[in-house]
């Protein structure tokens, strides 16, 4: 008998399927089909007994599938694979969503109401996007009405402040570029150099993705390509180019066969495929951005890091393997500070895959993908640890976890660090600010011929309120990029409008 608590979650088959259409065509695969393909080759890759463990799932777990929202897409994989788990799964949307679904299964496998549990999801980006292109249908199956899982697994609200919303701000592509600007201008770094900062180690992560057998991108890009803007990689939104922003038009899956020592032994999954979970952590932000106290740190992450590390007696230093969440360059620069990581060193890049933007970002399931590449990797590399970082909406969610080939030696536990989190300061969110500011962080996003159309500034006033403007004045969109307002005067009209 194994000296390991039987109750210990353990991962024990990955599963990856990237579906990579020939240039001009529209893959006539499904969700569906990925998803099942993922799960067959996750009890594969569990090796002997990986079959008979997939008959034996009890819990199915499918991350919230953005291109595909059939209310129980569970239920239909479970069907295609010829199982009957006794509950099915659903995320709410969000990028945590497959820390949340580990976590989940793990606890009640350490609690020992659960054995083997099935995770993942999947996305078929490029059909969607032909569909919706043409105004025509995917057409792929629906569920009756009344179709539900066995749980929803999380819980969810509209992601931005009505006043956000009213200066422009509504989609990751707006958020995030505020985010980079406030990091940016703190160190020290014009526009220009943040970029060519950012095309370095991003450079790095492009390799990465073109070498990783399920990468989307299949060619390297070096520094210049990926900062410099120009027609192949217009600008986005300032300060990212195309080639910076998560690529969610990617026909991807990814599936993972958790199980308790127990049922591993006993299923006769082989020792080398074991990769333990020691913990989990999480925690949301402040939901709404404009009430944060700075938009360049995270509480959440901080606490969820404290909390992981505490419990396992381990620190950022003991960390060889790490995948932070990347479908922005601040997303890793902000969770690079707070878990006392570095984010531009080349002997430990912040990524196994290549990030969102180059490996692919399917939507909400891409950490599953990352924490399949992190287990593949630490059973190469059985004593080393492996950390996996998770983000939904605007910095907004967040997951940690942390595994390695070699078993904890503490048992697994979860931590919720939320009442940590909901301690720190909040601002206040001005509903008509007017008259003189202070400009905090700003964006343009640019149209599809490369110039400016929409400016948004997030400001504060003396009593430390936050505001944010908004404008399509050419003549102010142009002092907006052309020098760095952070720090500066803004004047807001009470309007939603600015002028700098």
């Amino acid at each position: 008998m194994s000296t390991i608590d039987p109750r210990t979650p353990v991962l024990v088959g990955t599963g990856q399927v990237t579906d990579r259409p020939a240039k001009g065509e529209v893959t006539t695969r499904t969700p569906l089909d990925l998803m099942v393909e993922a799960a067959r080759a996750a009890a594969a890759d569990a090796g002997p007994g990986g079959d008979a463990l997939l008959q034996k799932v009890e819990s199915l777990g499918i991350v919230d599938v953005f291109c595909w929202p059939v209310p129980d897409p569970g239920a239909l994989v479970a069907r295609e694979l010829g199982i009957a788990p006794r509950e099915t799964v659903r995320t709410v949307i969000g990028g945590n969503s497959p820390i949340a679904l580990l976590a989940d299964a793990a606890q009640r496998i350490a609690a020992g109401e659960l054995d083997v549990a099935l995770l993942g999801g999947g996305e078929v980006g490029t059909a969607f996007r032909a569909a919706m292109m043409s105004g025509g249908s995917t057409g792929w199956e629906l569920q009756p009405e009344g179709t539900a899982p066995t749980r929803v697994l999380g819980t969810d609200r509209p992601p931005s402040h009505e006043a956000e919303l009213a200066a422009g701000l509504a989609f990751p592509i707006s958020y995030y570029p505020l985010f980079e600007h406030r990091l940016r201008h703190a160190a020290g770094r014009s526009t220009e150099e943040q970029r060519a900062w950012i095309g370095e180690w991003w450079a790095r992560y492009s390799t990465l993705a073109a070498e990783h057998p399920q990468g989307w991108a299949r060619e390297a890009m070096t520094a210049e390509q990926l900062a410099t803007p120009g027609p192949r990689n217009r600008l986005i939104s300032d300060p990212y180019t195309r080639h910076m922003n998560a690529d969610i038009g990617v026909d991807q899956a990814a599936m993972l066969l958790l199980t308790s020592v127990e049922a591993a032994e006993a299923a006769g999954i082989p020792r080398d495929r074991w990769v333990f979970v020691h913990g989990t952590a999480a925690a949301s932000d402040h939901w709404f951005v404009g009430e944060r106290e700075h938009l360049d740190r995270s509480p959440a992450i901080a606490a969820s890091g404290r909390a992981l590390f505490d419990h396992t007696g381990t620190t950022a230093d003991d960390v060889a393997l790490v995948d932070l969440y990347s479908c922005f360059p601040c997303a890793v620069q902000v969770g690079a500070n707070e878990l006392g990581l570095v984010v531009d060193d080349p002997a430990r890049p912040l990524s196994v895959t290549g990030g969102l933007a180059l490996f692919g970002g399917p939507a909400n399931n891409y950490v599953t993908h990352s924490i399949a590449t992190l287990a593949d990797r630490a059973r190469e590399r059985p004593d080393d640890l492996a950390l996996a970082s998770a983000v939904g909406w605007y910095l907004t969610k967040h997951g940690l976890a942390l595994l390695s080939a070699t078993p904890p030696s503490v048992p697994y536990a979860h931590h919720d660090v939320q009442a940590t989190v909901d301690a720190t300061p909040t601002r206040e969110i001005a509903s008509a600010p007017s008259g003189t500011w202070t400009v905090e962080t700003f964006t343009a996003a640019y149209d599809r011929d490369g110039a400016p159309a929409v400016g948004s500034v997030v400001a504060l006033d003396a009593d430390g309120r936050r505001g944010f403007g908004r404008t399509e004045d050419a003549g102010v969109l142009a002092t907006l990029l052309g020098s760095d307002p952070i720090d500066g005067p803004v004047e807001l009209d009470g309007a939603g409008g600015f002028a700098l």
